[in-house]
């Protein structure tokens, strides 16, 4: 974590807000190399959100996007994260990873707020 970024979580901290989402260095590398490949420009960060639906009640989204009103905007060296205010309560402090394995490959969530999850690795409830 950058030095200033520290200082800003420290401060959200101290004022009482929420902790934001965190990527690990292979989830911030898969990340640049997507953005890459799609030729996304400066605008466009990765939306991490939460809807309805899944087999455990709420469901993770991931995509590209621009920023929105209401968006808390977070950038991890380099990488323009965005989780609008609605998701936020159920994804904050989570670490989201990337892992390789012999039959599959993407994103894994370790959400300390879910109190329950699937099978599948994509859906929660809280």
């Amino acid at each position: 974590m950058s030095v200033e970024m520290h200082q800003d979580h420290q401060e959200n901290q101290a004022a009482g807000a929420m902790p934001g989402v965190n990527l690990t260095p292979k989830a911030l590398e898969a990340v640049r190399q997507m953005s890459s490949k799609e030729n996304l420009g400066a605008g466009q960060g990765l939306r991490i959100a939460v809807v309805g639906g899944g087999c455990s009640g709420f469901q993770y989204s991931l995509n590209f996007d621009a920023k929105k009103d209401g968006d808390i905007v977070t950038e991890l060296e380099g990488v323009t994260v965005l989780v609008d205010e609605i998701s936020l309560p159920y994804i904050a402090g989570t670490t989201l990873d990337y892992v390789e394995g012999l039959h599959n490959a993407g994103f894994r969530f370790d959400n300390p707020r879910a109190t329950r999850t699937c099978g599948c690795g994509s859906s929660f409830s809280a």
